[in-house]
């Protein structure tokens, strides 16, 4: 099949759209993005920063199976989206961080039943000192050999940005050599740990070799995205409801450029973030922005011209992470999605 190129797959795109509205019933458009979801544990409700109940993992697993979604491995869709290839319209991919003993013992289980790839992202250190609710190398080795797929999340999944960067690479070529040791390679796609990351880390992990790397921030994955920041969806106890879930498996890309600050880690706190919207959309007054430093809804956004978005925070984040949220409704009551998490030293200032 020819590929379609952008202009016209968004063509296409608004014929689809009108043609729904008529009740017409018409194929599937193939796009250029992807949701991609990721989990911590599950059932361990001790830790419900990181955990997914069971039930709520459950009521995913049976929505990606009504029809609606395509689910492909995390490596694949990395494929396409640097080469340009198509994806179906609602592509989502499942990834797992850490490899908890959970993943093994109630995850799996539930995603082998229902035939859905997925990528655990392992960090050695927990495996190698045998922490009691790690997964095994026997384990991850019968789940690879089984079609799971493993990427790379540092060996001891420390806060990347508080270590000076010879150290990150020493930490990362620690696991390389382990994962080479127990499972005779080294994966090719990386998981920041905690989703923290800035300029200096990324070029630590392009020289290395990686052909992607993923954060924590949420947002939809699309072809022109920088690939070694490529957003995921977290679902957790508080943020993983069914309604969440299908707003996150259902999104579209909102498409930007010259993003500032450039830096994950924030020198200016808080930062003057603003970004330039690559595509038209229409008109953007239901565009709104969240931030986590400030309460009580949308802050306050200035558009410059036609397509510049500056966005005005008033307090600034506490020290550690802090995230921003832009979305604009789309068509089919689905949203345009693009978020932003940045790592705050405790030493910077306004």
């Amino acid at each position: 099949m020819l590929q379609l190129t952008k202009k016209l797959r968004r063509t296409l795109l608004g014929l689809i759209i009108i043609g729904s509205q008529a009740g017409l019933a018409l194929p599937a458009l193939a796009a250029d993005w992807a949701s991609v979801i990721m989990y911590h544990r599950f059932g361990e409700d001790q830790h419900p920063r990181t955990n997914i109940r069971i039930d709520q993992f459950k009521e995913h697993i049976a929505e990606l199976k009504t029809g609606k979604y395509t689910v492909l491995p995390l490596n694949e869709i990395v494929d396409r989206l640097e080469n340009n290839e198509e994806l179906p319209d609602r592509t989502v991919a499942i990834t797992i961080d850490d490899a908890f003993r959970s993943v093994y013992e109630v995850a799996w289980p539930l995603l082998r039943e229902a035939n859905l790839p997925f990528t655990i992202f392992v960090a050695t250190e927990g495996i190698d000192k045998k922490f009691s609710d790690f997964m095994t190398w026997d384990q991850l080795r019968e789940m690879l050999d089984a079609g799971v797929h493993i990427g790379h999340h540092s060996e001891k999944h420390s806060h990347l940005p508080t270590l000076q960067i010879a150290e990150v690479q020493k930490d990362i070529d620690k696991a390389s050599a382990r994962f080479e040791a127990e499972l005779g390679f080294v994966p090719a796609i990386f998981a920041y740990p905690y989703g923290e990351y800035g300029d200096e880390i990324k070029a630590v992990i392009k020289k290395t070799g990686f052909k992607a790397a993923f954060g924590q921030q949420s947002g939809v994955a699309y072809s022109g995205y920088d690939r070694y920041e490529l957003p995921r969806f977290a679902m957790t106890e508080n943020y993983g409801g069914i309604g969440r879930f299908r707003l996150a498996a259902n999104a579209l890309p909102l498409r930007v450029k010259d993003v500032t600050p450039s830096d994950n880690v924030l020198r200016k706190n808080p930062p003057n973030f603003g970004f330039t919207i690559t595509e038209n959309y229409g008109s953007l007054k239901n565009l709104s922005c969240f931030s986590s430093s400030q309460t009580g809804g949308a802050v306050p956004i200035e558009r410059i011209g036609s397509s510049r978005i500056e966005v005005r925070l008033s307090t600034p984040f506490k020290a550690g992470r802090g995230r921003i949220n832009c979305t604009l409704p789309g068509p089919e009551r689905r949203w345009r999605w693009f978020g932003s998490m940045f790592y705050i030293p405790t030493d910077i200032g306004s």
